[in-house]
């Protein structure tokens, strides 16, 4: 059985960070220490592991941190807005919460309580189909909601998840297209990963969840409950099938190509997500800071500001939102830094991550000289060379 924190059904927070702590983090990336703290080994390497030798979960990060924005001097930066539109959503900062499954796996409170943050933050919050709390329960918070759909092999579950999400308010659809089959997750292979009972994929059947909760020797339940789950058959004609079932505005996510890029803004996505799942399926996969400048210059230039492009994987920072959105992207989708915040603080943690997010976020737009979006759109950016040693070639 998976080790759990302690507070999960126990009451008492073993080694849970204080409030004092919380509140004293100075950055974003403070707050993976703090979640580490927190959580037992077989948590932290299902949160921040990735698949194979992980070559892409550490590429994500290197890209985005060899990406240099070239500053803008003497404008007027009295007052930054960051605000925007994601996918016909308002939002405080060019910034979703992306879909993680099972957040009840890092406090009691789990999706609810990432959902009210997003909320007092005024960012979206997006439902996994894995969510570990009904997706009506979440919508209640008052969070602006988009639903991640993955692709399931029994298509009637597919139409009821949409019909849902329909239902409950989201103001989008996100279909997730890179999880054909999951990856090689050696982390949680070695440790035999495998829900506790009492996590559940709560918007899917509860017998067809059953695999997700027996250990598996040398090998994750979790990846067993998504090959009989998932349908590995997907292809672009269930997105058309798709299209004409529901009129939510549709995004696509875990694409690297231009060319799938321009297909789903063909197909009707009001936004496609360059992404490689956060590094988590194909290693060796370009990291999502490369992949973005060439699916925005081809979908920028077929179809203008009709199919907006957003990205994640390797999000870690205000920084980095300014470098992505320099490099093109309308916005980020931002995952393990959430949960870090939620595993260190429940919603304060959450709260306090989109927080300082937005502190850093605005303050790297005041230093490059961009009082607007619009200025930051205009940057100019360059590639830091390589400091981390071996023989590139």
């Amino acid at each position: 059985m998976t080790k759990l924190p302690a507070d999960q059904g126990s009451g008492d927070r073993a080694g849970a960070r204080s409030p004092d702590s919380v509140s004293a983090a100075l950055s974003v990336a403070d707050f993976a220490e703090l979640a580490r703290t927190v959580l037992s080994v077989e948590l932290w390497d299902w949160l921040e592991g990735g698949a194979g030798r992980e070559r892409t979960l550490v590429g994500n990060r290197g890209a985005f941190d060899r990406v240099a924005v070239v500053p803008r001097v003497l404008a007027d930066v009295s007052s930054c807005d960051p605000a925007c539109s994601l996918v016909g959503s308002p939002a405080a900062l060019p910034v979703a919460v992306a879909p993680i499954a099972y957040q009840r796996l890092f406090h009691p409170e789990g999706e609810l309580a990432v959902a009210r943050a997003a909320a007092d933050s005024g960012v979206p919050y997006t439902v996994s189909t894995l969510s570990s709390v009904p997706m009506e329960e979440i919508a209640a918070t008052g969070a602006t909601t988009w639903f991640q759909l993955y692709w399931l092999r029994d298509k009637g579950a597919v139409l009821d998840l949409v019909q849902r999400a329909e239902a409950i308010g989201s103001e989008a659809l996100v279909l997730t297209v890179d999880v054909p089959v999951m990856g090689r997750r050696l982390r949680d292979m070695r440790h035999g990963f495998a829900l506790p009972p009492t996590i559940r994929a709560a918007n899917l059947d509860g017998g067809a969840m059953s695999s997700a909760h027996e250990r598996v020797e040398r090998g994750s339940a979790v990846a067993a409950h998504t090959a009989s789950a998932f349908a590995p058959s997907f292809t672009w004609h269930d997105i058309e099938w798709l299209r004409e079932r529901t009129g939510l505005p549709l995004v696509v996510k875990g694409l690297s190509h231009p060319a799938d890029a321009l297909r789903a803004a063909e197909l009707g996505a009001a936004a496609v997500v360059v992404s490689n799942h956060g590094g988590r399926q194909l290693d060796g996969a370009v990291p999502t800071a490369v992949a973005l400048p060439g699916v925005v210059e081809a979908v920028r230039g077929a179809f203008g500001e009709s199919c907006q492009v957003l990205v994640d994987s390797g999000i870690r920072g205000g920084a980095d939102v300014l470098g992505a959105m320099a490099l093109g992207a309308s916005g980020v989708l931002l995952g393990r830094p959430v949960m870090w915040g939620l595993a260190a603080g429940g919603e304060a943690g959450c709260a306090r991550v989109l927080s300082l997010l937005g502190e850093e976020f605005r303050h790297a737009m005041a230093l490059a000289g961009c009082a607007d979006l619009a200025a930051v759109a205009r940057l100019r950016t360059t590639t830091m060379p390589c400091h981390c040693g071996g023989d590139h070639q």
